[in-house]
């Protein structure tokens, strides 16, 4: 494919119109923009937001519990489902469900509680390890500041330990005066306080596990009739709209936590049953928590892999231990996060990695460690409210996953940035899938027409088109070698149906879609009026050349200069003028009957790009052999094996002539126009 000499097009009179129109009082341009229609301000909702924070930061106290009990609502709703299914009535399924799954929460906290106060009282014996690892590494060489301080803190900790322990020996003092109303405070002889002081602690979660029980029970027991008054409270209108939400809310959230649940098991337990075989103390310990800490995104699997490791390090004198525990960890992670995650669930929280993280460091603040277990979950149902109430749209374009812009805008984003080789990488995704036919028809033909209707409302100025135009340009030579990949496979093809004829037929339907070769052709492609026409015909241009055709392509300043005279290869075949712009009927028809003079023999078209074939009927071009208005349309029609049209007739000279007496006007005689007339 060869493209003609790039120009720099000539301002038309209209254009200098225009700037004249933009001239201010001092002399100088001054851009227009497009002012959008008056909007309410967004400061009352922004106002609704912060008071919204702020009360679930005041009254975490009530709200977390309620989360809680929501979010487990959720969780354990498809399994009172199904017992009630099996033939257990209401209440007997949900008290079921409900205390079985509290049972294994209690069990699972006892477990972990004892299992820590096997690791608290062990740590003195692992002192020694520490020490010596530390002063192993000095005395290999690696005597570095930092291994210094380490040291040094270190023996620090091992000093306060032992002067701990060996206070209650030491000589008293004055002090040791005061140490007698202390003990008196503390005796066993005031049974109250200390019982006081002992359950206090303990009041507050358990009233928090009490409350969150009832809570969980009555709403799986009233889960319709909460549902219910849910949408009579903020459903009523649109009862379509708040069914689907709350149908995706609970399906998300129950299905994240399950599949959470489930991936987490098969990762805390085998990650126990190594870390038993390899030696590691209370193995038990550090699979129970890394299938809790699983549960915090990115932060929780780093927790639950820097406790175990360090405890290999403290545990064994060598560093053996050190390496099995990391292979055993960095083996189960690529396990999960390559196999067993996406064929159990994928991303089906709908949320973008990024969010997660944000949203994991918002909870923690607002409700700390609690929080931030539960921050997925809680952003998922914030996503889907944005999802499905407009107000709250924002919601959804913060933390979905699914791209925002359509294709033809973010590469119509990327060619007004100037960015060809993100563009390119663009196409290169959607290229993966698709024929470099559909791309440009769907893709990059849409994103010139959204830079076309900023042309007409003013807001792209002259050095913009040619910026997209030569952004444009670079973005068809990077998929230059996809284009001789499809040609070769089009090649390919023609072979194999050319072996195997009766084959070939079998498929007449769907060969009626594929566009015809165009092996042996040659035809002209021309933009009609500006940078954002040349761009679109270089790029029908390039799918021309994958079905075998010989292309030439030029720009529309070339019209002007009559340089178009000279491009135009000889034999051409098919000739088109490409516009962006509907409004440019008229001069279509008059680019076609120039060139429909100077090629007689030719097929002469137009493409008025759209993005469906239905807008051509709108308009209609009796000079041209044919009129297109998408990109299959126009390389069918480029391509088409029509015979070509018969040469025009040269349209005949009206002469007149003076008044005569009677007031009529004297006209050409119809004959031949080179035949003499003389006098009657």
């Amino acid at each position: 494919m060869s493209l003609g000499p790039i120009g720099i097009s000539t301002p038309s009179s209209h254009d200098h119109s225009k700037e004249a129109e933009l001239k201010n009082g001092l002399g100088g341009s001054r851009r227009t923009y497009s002012i959008p229609p008056a909007s309410p301000s967004r400061m009352p909702a922004f106002a609704s937001v912060l008071a919204v924070i702020a009360i679930l930061y005041f009254a975490k106290e009530v709200l977390l519990p309620l989360a809680i009990a929501v979010l487990l609502t959720f969780a354990l709703a498809p399994i009172s489902s199904r017992l009630r299914k099996l033939g257990l009535p209401r209440i007997l399924a949900v008290i079921t469900t409900v205390m079985l799954a509290f049972l294994v929460l209690i069990l699972f906290g006892l477990v972990v509680a004892g299992q820590v106060t096997e690791v608290v009282q062990n740590l003195p014996a692992y002192q020694t390890n520490i020490v010596g690892k530390i002063r192993a590494l000095q005395e290999s060489g690696s005597d570095t500041g930092i291994v210094r301080r380490l040291t040094s803190v270190v023996e620090s900790v091992g000093r306060e330990l032992n002067s701990v322990e060996q206070k209650p020996t030491a000589p008293v003092g004055e002090r040791s005066s005061r140490e007698p109303l202390l003990v008196e405070i503390f005796a066993p002889s005031r049974p109250i306080a200390t019982l006081t002081n002992l359950i206090g602690p303990l009041v507050g979660p358990i009233a928090s596990l009490g409350l969150i029980i009832v809570v969980v029970i009555f709403m799986l027991l009233e889960r319709e009739e909460l549902r219910d008054r849910f949408i009579r409270l903020v459903g009523y209108g649109d009862l379509h709209r708040t069914t689907e939400a709350l149908q995706e809310a609970g399906s998300r959230v129950a299905q994240y936590l399950l599949m959470q649940l489930v991936v987490n098991c098969a990762y805390g337990i085998p990650l126990a049953l190594g870390l038993w075989a390899v030696g590691i103390p209370n193995a038990v310990l550090w699979g129970m928590l890394a299938i809790v800490l699983r549960f915090v995104p990115y932060i929780g699997p780093v927790i639950a892999a820097v406790l175990p490791l360090f405890l290999a390090f403290a545990v064994d004198p060598g560093w053996s231990l050190v390496l099995w525990v990391a292979a055993i960890f960095l083996a189960l992670e690529l396990t999960s996060n390559n196999i067993v995650e996406p064929w159990l669930y994928g991303s089906r929280t709908g949320l973008s990695p990024l969010a997660i993280i944000v949203a994991a460091i918002f909870w923690a603040w607002l409700w700390g460690p609690v929080g931030l277990i539960l921050s997925t979950p809680l952003t998922v149902c914030l996503a889907v409210l944005g999802r499905y109430v407009p107000q709250f749209e924002f919601l959804e374009v913060l933390f979905g996953s699914e791209p925002v812009l359509d294709p033809k805008e973010r590469l119509y984003q990327r060619l007004l940035a100037g960015d060809p080789d993100e563009a390119t990488d663009l196409a290169e995704e959607i290229l993966e899938e698709d024929y470099l036919e559909e791309y440009y028809g769907k893709v990059a033909i849409p994103a010139l027409l959204l830079a076309e209707q900023d042309r007409r409302r003013g807001v792209l100025t002259a050095e913009q088109m040619e910026q997209v135009f030569g952004t444009a340009i670079t973005l068809v030579s990077n998929l230059e070698e996809i284009a001789r990949e499809e040609e070769e496979e089009e090649e390919q093809e023609d072979k194999t149906a050319d072996e195997t004829p009766l084959t070939a037929t079998k498929d007449e339907g769907e060969g009626d879609e594929e566009l015809p070769d165009g092996t042996g052709k040659t035809v002209f492609c021309i933009g009609g009026r500006g940078p954002l026409d040349d761009a679109s015909a270089v790029m029908l241009a390039q799918v021309l050349q994958v079905q075998g055709a010989e292309v030439v392509a030029a720009r529309h300043s070339d019209i002007a200069s009559r340089r178009s005279r000279d491009l135009v290869p000889n034999g051409a075949n098919a000739i088109v003028v490409c516009f962006l712009n509907f409004d440019s009927v008229r001069h279509a028809g008059i680019l076609v009957r120039r060139f429909k003079r100077m090629y007689p023999t030719t097929r002469v078209g137009a493409v008025l790009w759209s993005e469906n074939d239905e807008d051509t009927q709108l308009h209609q071009l009796p000079e041209a052999d044919f009129i297109a208005s998408t990109l299959t349309t126009a390389a069918r029609e480029m391509l088409s094996d029509a015979p070509p049209p018969s040469p025009v007739s040269p349209r005949r000279l009206r002469i007149r002539r003076p008044k005569t007496g009677t007031g009529t006007a004297l006209k050409a005689p119809s004959g031949p126009p080179d035949r003499p007339h003389g006098p009657e």
